[in-house]
Order: C-alpha cells, then structure tokens, then sequence
C-alpha cells in the first residue's frame, strides 16, 4: 500500500487526531477509528522507538475510515512522533480512494485544494 501524506501539524497525534474528527464532523463527513497504535503495541516488546515504554515515548498511529457521500470509504492516516502528526490517504490500486471524498477531506483539515471532476 502507498500513502500520500500532504499534512503535518505541531501537534501530538491524540490532540491532531481530535480536532482533525472534528473538523471532518464539521465537513459533513464521518470519520470511523479502525486501528490504534498505543493499543496493539501494548503486546509488542521489540518496538524500535528508543523511549518506547517510557514517559517521553509519543509514537502513535491511527487509522480512521472517513465516509462522505460515496458507499466506499477513504483511508486517513495518522502518524504522530516527537510532538507532530502526519496526515496521509492511502492510494493503493485495491483501494483507491474517490478523488472527491479525498479533496473534501483535505478542505475539511483547512487545505486548499482544486478539485477536478
């Protein structure tokens, strides 16, 4: 699977990730939660981050399903670490996300877009 990340914002992931649910809201769009770092990495023992289990570790990643007009989600992305969050859509050919719901999601996050139909 390939991302196109196209924001990154000066703020931890849970913070980026609540406003960015809002804002979606905001948007007439609906934003499912499907994936969790800090909870499936609670198993794991060999995570690389080096202040992994400690108070200064902030790695997350959630993976949100945002719904808009179209049946078919798209995949919003967000990768938080050292006090930033990117944002990016996954652009698979298997899963190859409406270019419409993808401008209304980066229109929704306050970047402008054009939008081609």
């Amino acid at each position: 699977m390939t991302t196109l990340s196209f924001l990154t914002v000066d703020l931890p992931c849970d913070m980026a990730l609540q406003a960015a649910k809002k804002k979606l809201s905001q948007g007439g769009l609906r934003a499912l939660q499907t994936f969790d770092l800090h909870t499936a990495r609670h198993t794991q023992q060999d995570c690389p981050c080096p202040n992994h289990g400690t108070t200064e570790c902030d790695c997350q990643m959630v993976v949100l399903m945002v719904y808009g007009e179209t049946a078919e989600p798209a995949t919003l992305i967000l990768h938080g670490s050292d006090g930033q969050t990117r944002f990016s859509i996954a652009d698979d050919p298997s899963q190859q996300a409406d270019r419409k719901l993808v401008a209304s999601i980066k229109e929704a996050l306050d970047i402008k877009v054009a939008v081609s139909a």
